[in-house]
């Protein structure tokens, strides 16, 4: 019997009547929609968004964030205390918290099973495993962890499978319950990767021999949920773990934080998860995504369609018709970048001759961000000026670059000074040896999709080059693109953490077919990523930062258009919503009326 019958019978025995007369409680259920569909579920295969925000909430680091604390501040999760380090940040020590169990599954034979220090070191290994294509394996490397790289490279070198018993100093279990992280190079933020719970969870070896290629289905993590429906690209069930520990409800809001000292006022020391249920739908067009919250099919939406703000939002404040339904509101300029990519190694668009260059920096000059922001975000954006997200550590709202430069007639002179020209008089432009110059732009065939096609065709046409869009869905582009199998595509990347640098991930050659999808690779980028990652914070690094900004916007293997602004809405039923800045999870502390 769980907790939910056992209060109700309890609470029927109050009141008169029989017993068997009274209601069932009804279940608490969180009902959205992704906008895109989910990739894997899988950690070790987990890139984009909407995947992560599933893994966050059935997987648990070592750490997390107090998810009401503005500035951010870190919490033990499966660790007993905060972690200790030494020789200059490069030796980092957790101990365990005892008591935390995996679930009961049949890969424990139907029992639970308590989590122990190798469960994170085997799960780091995973992503070094070859056979995983993990796309974070390059993020994890610029870490450095000893011995690490060298075991995945003998792998790879012999054509034999991964050793996952070979004992790895970069990454081990010194006993039962302590696990030790060892690094080439000082690592003071080590922290932030130690509280990413949709990636480097814990994880039992047991269970991903037991379910095989079907791991992917079988997800079994500590956290506070369980999965339990999936069909892919369309419909995702998680429930409360039955089986998860006491955990309740705390947080460190700041002191002028008054809606966030109202929610600690209201939940403080409730039992998570508060709510028994989550289903997500996948629902790519705006429409029908909006219909789904209005007629409370959902009960939050994140991110309105911009196309619906004006009906939602006008003037900056909830519309009449919402607010006499009790629909609340969060409005919040994200931590994320727009991205236009070049492909780095595409013989049109790649490389790094001076025409070569000149080309997509001509094509970035002609790109109308405004317009865009106008046209297909409502206003819902900022222009970027450099690949920095907002809320992160070097963000500053004054700083500008020539990155947001709009500019066709300087596009076209530099595309004139070095032979891009229309030499047959159709009003496009050739390549400097004559051949046709056809950008082949990726783009998905969504309603946004068709609408800034429209837009980058007209931005191109007047310049004279000439585009050709390749559509498709999105888990297909991506896939693609980690393969280099595009010429020009676009894609939205949200911090993972409050260190700039993690937006530098896609300028980092190590990195390529991972999050450098450019496949860009520079070595004054190189040392400048590696320099970043050893620094303690301060003034000189901010100096790093602003020279890598500089750095990319000369070779301009990416075009950052913007920052959006993104407004959440909710029904009156949701308590406690706030959108999480720089990590993923948030369910298990919104309660919903049932």
């Amino acid at each position: 019997m769980d907790r939910r019958t056992f209060s109700g019978l309890a609470l029927g025995s109050a009141v008169a009547g029989p017993l068997w007369a009274q209601p069932a409680t009804a279940p608490k259920v969180l009902r959205y929609a992704f906008r895109a569909p989910e990739t894997s579920l899988d950690p070790v295969k987990a890139s984009d968004l909407y995947s992560r925000t599933i893994t966050a909430h059935l997987f648990e680091a070592l750490y997390n964030y107090d998810h009401l604390a503005r500035p951010v501040k870190f919490k033990p999760l499966l660790a007993a205390g905060m972690p200790e380090h030494d020789e200059g940040y490069r030796v980092w020590r957790v101990k365990l918290r005892s008591g935390i169990y995996f679930p009961s599954d049949a890969a424990f034979k139907g029992q639970r099973r308590e989590v122990v220090a190798e469960d994170l070191v085997y799960a780091m290994k995973r992503f070094a495993d070859p056979r995983n294509k993990s796309p974070v394996w390059g993020f994890i490397d610029s870490f450095k962890f000893l011995g690490l790289a060298e075991l995945r490279q003998k792998a790879m070198d012999q054509k034999t499978a991964f050793d996952y018993d070979t004992p790895v100093m970069g990454v081990r279990a010194l006993d039962r319950s302590t696990i030790e992280y060892r690094m080439a190079q000082p690592r003071p933020r080590f922290i932030e990767f130690l509280a990413s719970s949709d990636l480097f969870g814990a994880v039992a070896r047991e269970v991903v021999e037991h379910y095989g290629e079907d791991i992917d289905k079988h997800p079994v993590g500590t956290g506070p949920f369980k999965l339990k429906e999936w069909r892919r690209g369309s419909l995702i069930v998680l429930e409360r773990n039955p089986e998860y520990r006491e955990r309740f409800y705390d947080a460190e809001p700041a002191p002028d934080d008054a809606e966030g000292q109202a929610m600690l006022a209201q939940f403080k020391g409730r039992r998570l998860p508060m709510v028994d249920r989550v289903e997500l739908s996948i629902i790519q067009e705006s429409q029908p995504r909006w219909l789904s919250f209005l007629n409370e099919e959902h009960n939050l939406i994140q991110e309105v369609p911009p196309e619906f703000i004006s009906q939602a939002m006008p003037n900056g404040q909830i519309a009449p018709h919402l607010k006499k339904r009790g629909v609340g509101s969060q409005r919040v300029l994200m931590p994320d970048n727009n991205y236009t990519i070049f492909n780095l190694e595409d013989p049109v668009v790649g490389g790094y001759t001076p025409e070569r260059v000149a080309l997509r920096r001509a094509i970035a000059l002609g790109m109308d961000v405004e317009r865009e922001i106008r046209l297909t975000l409502h206003g819902q954006a900022v222009i970027a000026q450099a690949s920095v997200a907002p809320q992160t550590t070097s963000y500053d709202p004054k700083f500008r670059s020539a990155m947001s430069e709009y500019n066709p007639t300087k596009a076209k002179a530099l595309l004139d000074m070095v032979g891009y020209v229309d030499r047959n008089g159709d009003g496009y432009r050739e390549q400097p040896n004559g051949q046709p110059l056809v950008l082949n732009w990726s783009m998905e065939d969504d309603q946004r999709g068709r609408q800034r096609s429209e837009i980058w065709l007209k931005d191109m046409k007047a310049i004279g080059i000439r585009v050709e869009f390749k559509t498709g869905k999105w888990p297909e582009l991506l896939k693609a693109s980690r393969a280099g199998n595009f010429q020009v595509w676009h894609i939205g990347g949200l911090s993972a953490s409050p260190d700039s640098q993690g937006s530098l991930q896609r300028y980092d050659g190590t990195q390529i077919g991972g999050q450098n999808m450019a496949r860009f690779k520079r070595p004054e980028m190189d040392a400048i990523y590696a320099k970043l990652s050893e620094m303690p914070d301060g003034p000189e690094r901010d100096k790093l930062f602003v020279e890598a900004y500089r750095i990319g916007t000369v070779w301009m293997p990416y075009k950052i258009r913007l920052h959006t602004v993104r407004t959440d809405l909710f029904h009156k039923g949701v308590k406690g919503y706030r959108r999480p800045a720089f990590w993923q999870e948030f369910w298990h502390y919104v309660d919903v009326e049932a």
